[in-house]
């Protein structure tokens, strides 16, 4: 996934717990566990907000873009496939 979230970087920084950082913030801890470890398919932005809140960080101290291995993709073609998908003008 080309976005990588990085809460254990800021949780180690200031000595907190998942247990405790999900308390605070006020979701469960499988819910944090599946954000901090990558597997979310999205976020609200009220949770990421909370957690900016709770761990005194900004949303890019959280989340950082890699980029992906496109070896062999056709980037092309997705660009067509984008347009497509979009409402004339």
């Amino acid at each position: 996934m080309p976005i990588a979230v990085d809460i254990d970087v800021m949780l180690a920084r200031r000595k907190m717990s998942v247990g405790e950082l999900a308390d605070r913030v006020g979701i469960t801890p499988a819910n944090l566990a599946v954000l901090k470890n990558g597997r979310a398919k999205a976020v609200r932005f009220t949770t990421l907000a909370a957690l900016c809140e709770v761990l005194e960080c900004q949303p890019g101290d959280l989340l950082r873009w890699e980029a992906e291995d496109t070896a062999g993709d056709d980037v092309g073609e997705d660009v067509a496939e984008d347009e497509q998908l979009r409402p004339a003008r």
